[in-house]
């Protein structure tokens, strides 16, 4: 199974790990990471080190950062520099983890699964358009 890592600033990490267990349930090979205030990169570093231990039997682990170029991002790139099995994805949102968690189970090939996963994030970020209901009166009185 691919293994997943969330981390972001603040409580981003369980915070919408939260949202996705209450969506899809309790999930197995997942950990969140949150960078909180009180944190040095250095404990960032540890907390991130030690989620990914846990993910060690994974066939690979993808890293889900809140902010490209924030701290949790830059971590992760570190640590995930040159290893073949990690994939970092930043720009996070709630319908990407709900979408992955369910296919992760059918797919195993770690790139298409990012590439899946990036494509359905962009596909949920849009703007609703209000329209007026225009309602007809009937010819027959009705």
């Amino acid at each position: 199974m691919i293994g997943l890592l969330v981390t972001g600033h603040a409580n981003f990490g369980t915070g919408i790990t939260s949202s996705v267990n209450l969506i899809a349930g309790e999930q197995e090979a997942y950990q969140a990471v949150d960078f909180l205030p009180t944190y040095s990169t250095e404990d960032l570093t540890r907390e991130i080190t030690k989620a990914l231990d846990e993910l060690k039997e994974c066939e690979g682990v993808i890293i889900f950062t809140d902010l490209m170029g924030g701290t949790p991002f830059n971590v992760s790139a570190q640590i995930g520099h040159g290893k073949d099995n990690i994939r970092i994805v930043a720009g996070t949102n709630l319908p990407m983890l709900v979408e992955i968690v369910m296919s992760r189970k059918f797919m195993d090939n770690l790139d298409e699964l990012v590439d899946s996963v990036l494509e359905t994030g962009k596909e949920q970020v849009t703007k609703y358009e209000f329209k007026q209901v225009v309602q007809e009166a009937s010819d027959d009185g009705i």
